[in-house]
């Protein structure tokens, strides 16, 4: 299982990389493969100030559709234009095109508050 060490993740499986105040937010290798082949993602919340773990949108894999939860409460500013049309980057590349939202944090020391990669690694075993 993939878990790069400068994200930081949620009990939920969604990841979260800062650049300043702006987070990327995706799903983990581990909720892709759980999953299975991702057919859909749906996320509606753009320009919607949130609070963490809100539903910011939903992923339908073939057997299933799932939440996806916000780590940290903020506004979400954009959604990843490429998943339109190839849903599938959220199994191929879960860290990288597969992202999902971008969002201005509302408070940054929230982000502390999340799991570390090596904590993420003992929820999921």
């Amino acid at each position: 299982m993939n878990l790069p060490d400068n994200l930081r993740y949620t009990k939920d499986h969604e990841w979260i990389k800062m650049d300043g105040n702006i987070a990327t937010i995706g799903i983990t290798d581990f909720a892709q493969g759980e999953l299975g082949d991702i057919v859909y993602v749906e996320i509606e919340t753009v320009g919607k100030t949130l609070e963490a773990e809100a539903i910011f949108g939903t992923v339908e894999a073939v057997k299933t559709v799932s939440d996806l939860f916000l780590p940290v409460a903020g506004t979400v500013n954009e959604i990843n234009p490429a998943l339109a049309n190839q849903p599938e980057l959220v199994n191929t590349d879960p860290y990288g095109e597969g992202w999902m939202i971008k969002m201005t944090v509302s408070n940054l020391a929230d982000i502390e508050s999340l799991l570390t990669k090596d904590a993420y690694q003992s929820v999921v075993g």
